[in-house]
């Protein structure tokens, strides 16, 4: 059996956006996705275990979900932690837990934020928005695009706006639009952005 239908819930509008464009070069041609944002990390934190357990009332075999949240300050494994207790107690088998591929849930997290994702793959970011400098990878302060200090999005805020872009602020929903379209995925450096595209690519293997 293959993958048929694939659930993402994120936190909120611009990685949304993002995955829109970039889950059809992750995915068969005949998977079909829904994506669903929430009103900001807490939101969705809040609201998990019933939509959780709305899902593992109804979800065939062909179908699985992927849940995709920012880290932004807090403790990594305490959020990881926390959304595998929501889908267990949901009634659901995530990845962590599964001893084969039969799981029916993998939770992600973006560290620290989408904006990480950007600074994973920077010729995306050249492509999307040409003035912009190809020299910001090799600098220390971005060489690690998961450990980048002071928050991402207001990284990628001052570089944008130091090469013309964004003057006033950063429009998140239409970056991760314009730079979703140039990313190839299989390039990308952030540690966290890979372990999101392996378990999709992982959904579509054959389930049996």
């Amino acid at each position: 059996m293959t993958l048929q239908h694939l659930e993402v819930l994120t936190e909120e509008l611009s990685m949304e956006a993002f995955l829109e464009v970039l889950l059809p070069r992750l995915l068969p041609p005949e998977t079909t996705f829904a994506l669903h944002s929430f009103q900001g990390k807490s939101d969705l934190l809040k609201n998990l275990r019933i939509r959780l357990r709305a899902y593992s009332r109804w979800l065939p075999r062909s179908a699985r979900i992927v849940v995709v949240i920012d880290r932004d300050n807090g403790d990594c494994g305490k959020l990881k932690a926390e959304l595998e207790v929501a889908a267990t107690r949901s009634g659901l088998l995530t990845r962590s837990n599964a001893a084969d591929r039969r799981w029916q849930i993998v939770n992600r997290v973006a560290v620290e934020e989408l904006e990480a994702w950007y600074f994973g793959d920077w010729e995306a970011v050249c492509e999307a928005y040409p003035r912009t400098s190809r020299n910001i990878p090799g600098k220390a302060s971005y060489r690690d695009p998961d450990a980048i200090r002071g928050g991402t999005w207001e990284a990628f805020e001052r570089i944008m706006q130091r090469h013309g872009y964004f003057e006033a602020g950063l429009r998140k929903v239409e970056a991760a639009r314009a730079v979703a379209k140039f990313m190839n995925p299989m390039r990308n450096r952030s540690d966290s952005f890979v372990k999101f595209r392996d378990a999709v690519l992982e959904t579509a293997e054959p389930l049996n």
